[in-house]
């Protein structure tokens, strides 16, 4: 194949995926080698790829990749979230925009249009994963409204239900209005936000007198059914016993006594809602009071409304405040700071409501899941820091209200045969509910069998998710599950540590026994440069897969990992993703250079390239023990950035100049393979985090056949290296830069040999004299027992290096250059030393800053001596 001259993703992208997925690479079956096993976050099944997806499945792939190299069986099994709340709303306002209401369409017909909705819009986001290389086992791909899945789902009701950890209760739950379902507490966000304090007068029965109580929510007196002061209130003592009327309604209510009241806040005592509180609920049961619930489902008024039925609840605030104010009953009005709680998704401000509802146990479901993070140390979270934010929601953990009242997701398998709330049971099917139910009455019959309308939480079906994939609910013995089970790591973000990792966690031990995986890798959220969340309405966050066609999927993958340490935020910039696309550009250049050297078998191989040879080798050994190690710690930014040094410097600005022929010449063969060899193995450590770009350049190396693709190659192999040759090409380094800053400063031609003196104090390393020589040009390097008059000078460590004066130096300009130089070294080092003679910097300067001042001090001190003495030896 002809090797274009410049790097186009565009043109190279799809082969290769398309390639990949012809020769089904991705694919996995059970076999005798190890399993590597990652499920994907299920992404919502309407969604579209954002940033955060961007971030975490780039992950996912750079873990399963390397698996793949590493020999491992590694599988990756996508799939979609049928994300209840999130798509029935969107089908809803479908619908809505067709004229068509949700309330007139029977449970089959709007589930038709919701399946219509999925069909034409899921699974996008999957396809555009494949644009970003996710190398996903796509055979394996789910959903978890697929049939398996669903039933899966059932099956872990019916058993929860008849282990007695599931059951119904009319709770006070938190309702979302606008979703039209309840919500479980940690579905609820809380947000401060300054608002009013209402105080209300309330009449006292039988007299003149009124009794003044604040409230946050004026329209809820239409649902007040006491009012309750402290017993040890000594202002409200003589109201013991009495009642008082609640303004516009009208209706006479008790005062009760009760010591849950805070005297110290707002008037001392409280209207009691037992419909809208949930601590007024427990106030209302102590008391045996009354419950008027005054709320439709959409959070309008009801009747118990009064004049005010059909209003939006916020409406009435404003106007139930400007009527009592008119009746007298309004004292004041405060401005208050308090929390509200809001759908996290929706945004709509939670309702407390009353409803039955099913509920799951979770106090002894949950200690198999603190055991295996917290103590046992099975599961380990990356950061570890998240270890806290895990045992503050299990170890405060409350059971989990599991019912949502949506038709999209899994129904309730509750059948009811009577109109009480106990006549139900409880099956995985009609069929088998109506033979139980006919246990409890013989006159039962289906068509009398009324299933439970509500759906499931979503995150009850995808807290089985690691194992259902696999079929480990339905069939627990089967092969796939046996092999794949558990799972090695998981890659998501903090927000869903309590409602998926945690319940996932806990389902493991459930139904397998053991953990569903070993490590949690949390991600940081993908901000903006100002560290702004990306969101639409702030327009700050781009689309990525216009990244991609701008930048090339490598381009874009590098610029991300680059700067995602785990668990802290990414501050995101284009330029992030400029600066991979120029690194692929770097590695292609290199490769054409590599390739475009003329090979002849006859030419010994020269004493630089075999020295440079074995230090690259070592290098790359060192480099891989770091990457192994960056790995093991989940800092997959440090060991991308350890290869892209390698690869940069080591390869790229070292290697290649040590090697390369002189102009127009040939390169051995034996130094020419060893280059290919390294560059290979470069492609290699490379390929999970730029998977493209190093297939295509694998591909051009040599021929091969599809067993030989470098997707399905070997990850190099770790073997001892000798960290000296490390350690001495370090210092020649330094040596070689300090004689091509003299050739630049000085405009001494790179082609223009020179000859090079050193003054010895250090016992400099001999074994890459020849690199020296070659990468310096230098004709002759001796050693001299003391400074050299007349020549120009530089230092490495004590070392003092020398190059003669040629005659095509300007004494004079030299001169003034080095005196200017030296003047401004000069005040720069009278800075740092008044900062380390300030006592009161030295005593509160971290050590690491005064070291670097100490450093910077003597740096300038050793420049100076340099100059001085190049300035001597011109006169």
């Amino acid at each position: 194949m002809s090797i274009p001259s410049q790097f186009d993703p565009a043109s190279i992208e799809k082969k290769w995926y398309d390639y990949w997925m012809e020769h089904r690479y991705f694919h996995s079956e059970p076999d005798h080698r190890t399993p590597y096993t990652i499920v994907i976050p299920p992404p919502n099944v309407t969604g579209v790829l954002h940033m955060g997806h961007m971030l975490n499945n780039t992950i996912q792939d750079v873990l399963i990749r390397r698996a793949r190299l590493k020999g491992f069986n590694a599988c990756w099994v996508p799939g979609t979230d049928h994300a209840s709340i999130a798509t029935e709303a969107k089908v809803v306002a479908k619908l809505k925009d067709e004229g068509i209401n949700k309330a007139d369409l029977s449970r089959e017909e709007f589930l038709k249009h919701a399946w219509e909705w999925t069909d034409k819009y899921g699974g996008v986001i999957l396809d555009q994963l494949k644009k970003l290389g996710a190398s996903c086992d796509w055979d394996r791909t789910k959903f978890t409204m697929d049939p398996d899945m669903s039933a899966s789902v059932i099956r872990s009701f019916v058993d929860l239900y008849n282990k007695g950890l599931i059951y119904r209760g009319y709770r006070m739950v938190n309702w979302d209005p606008e979703a039209k379902t309840t919500l479980s507490d940690e579905e609820v966000i809380y947000e401060e936000q300054n608002g009013k304090l209402y105080f209300l007068k309330y009449k006292i029965e039988g007299s003149e007198e009124f009794i003044t109580i604040a409230t946050t929510r004026p329209e809820t007196i239409l649902g007040d059914t006491a009012i309750c002061i402290n017993p040890n209130d000594e202002r409200y003592s003589h109201l013991k016993g009495r009642k008082a009327i609640v303004p516009i309604a009208n209706r006479v209510i008790p005062i009760i006594e009760d010591d849950y009241v805070d005297m110290e806040f707002g008037t001392g005592c409280l209207k009691v809602t037992p419909a809208h509180d949930v601590n007024d609920k427990a106030l209302g049961e102590k008391h045996n009071l009354e419950i008027i619930d005054i709320f439709n489902e959409n959070a309008t008024l009801n009747s118990f409304g009064l004049q005010y039925e059909g209003k939006d609840r916020f409406v009435v605030r404003e106007e139930i405040a400007t009527e009592l104010e008119s009746l007298g009953n309004l004292a004041k009005i405060e401005t208050h700071l308090n929390k509200v709680g809001r759908s996290e998704r929706t945004k709509a401000v939670i309702e407390p409501r009353l409803s039955d509802q099913w509920f799951l146990k979770m106090e002894d479901l949950v200690k198999p899941a603190i055991k295996a993070v917290l103590e046992s140390d099975d599961i380990k979270l990356y950061p570890k820091r998240f270890d806290n934010t895990y045992r503050h929601w299990l170890e405060n953990i409350r059971d989990w209200n599991i019912s949502r009242q949506l038709w999209w997701g899994q129904q309730i398998p509750a059948y009811f045969y009577g109109d009480g709330k106990e006549d139900f049971v409880v099956a995985e099917t009609k069929e088998e509910a109506l033979e139980l139910a006919k246990g409890k009455n013989p006159a039962i019959t289906a068509e009398t069998l009324r299933q439970d309308a509500d759906a499931l939480d979503t995150w009850f079906s995808s807290w089985l998710w690691p194992m259902a994939v696999f079929g480990g609910i339905m069939e627990p013995e089967n092969k796939d599950f046996k092999y794949y089970y558990p799972t090695n790591d998981l890659v998501t973000g903090p927000d869903i540590l309590f409602f998926w990792v945690a319940r996932m966690i806990i389902a493991g031990y459930e139904y397998a026994g053991e953990k569903p995986f070993s490590n949690v890798y949390l991600t940081g959220l993908v901000r903006d440069k100002q560290r702004r969340k990306m969101s639409k309405s702030l327009g700050n966050s781009p689309d990525p897969l216009d990244l991609i066609e701008k930048f090339g999927a490598d381009g874009v993958r590098v610029g991300l990992l680059l700067s995602a340490s785990a668990g802290n935020d990414i501050m995101f910039d284009e330029e992030l993703c400029a600066n991979g696309r120029g690194f692929a550009n770097k590695i292609w250049n290199a490769f054409r250079l590599v390739k475009g050297w003329e090979v002849v078998e006859s030419i010994e191989q020269p004493e630089s390239s075999a020295i440079a040879v074995k230090w690259f080798e070592a290098k790359l050994q060192q480099t891989l023990v770091d990457i192994e190690d960056n790995f093991e710690k989940y800092r997959l930014s440090d060991a991308l950035m350890g290869i892209y040094k390698l690869v940069w410097d080591d390869f790229c600005s070292w290697f290649l100049e040590m090697i390369k022929p002189a102009y127009q010449q040939p390169i051995d063969a034996k130094t020419y393979a060893s280059a290919i060899e390294a560059l290979e193995n470069v492609m290699k450590l490379l390929h999970p985090f730029m998977p493209f770009l190093t297939e295509e350049i694998w591909q051009h190396i040599t021929e091969r056949t599809p067993e030989t693709a470098l997707i399905i190659s070997k990850w190099p192999e770790q073997k001892p290296f000798d960290a000296k040759l490390i350690s001495d090409f370090e210092f020649t380094s330094e040596v070689i830069s300090g004689i091509r800053s003299i050739r630049k400063s000085k405009n001494i031609p790179n082609h223009e040999k020179i000859d090079i003196m050193v003054l010895d104090n250090e016992n400099a390393p001999m074994t890459f004299h020849p690199i020296l020589m070659k990468l310096g040009n230098v004709v002759s390097c001796s050693q001299v027992k003391e400074k050299v008059d007349g020549a120009l000078s530089f230092r490495v460590k004590s070392n003092e290096y020398f190059i003669p004066i040629t005659g095509d130096i300007d004494v004079e300009a030299e001169t003034a250059k080095l005196t200017e130089e030296l003047n401004y070294t000069k005040g720069f080092l009278k800075s740092v030393q008044a900062k380390l003679s300030n006592e009161k910097f030295v005593a509160g300067a971290p050590e690491a800053v005064i070291a670097n001042e100490r450093k910077k001090e003597a740096d300038a001190l050793a420049k100076i001596a340099t100059i001085e003495q190049s300035l001597s030896s011109l006169k």
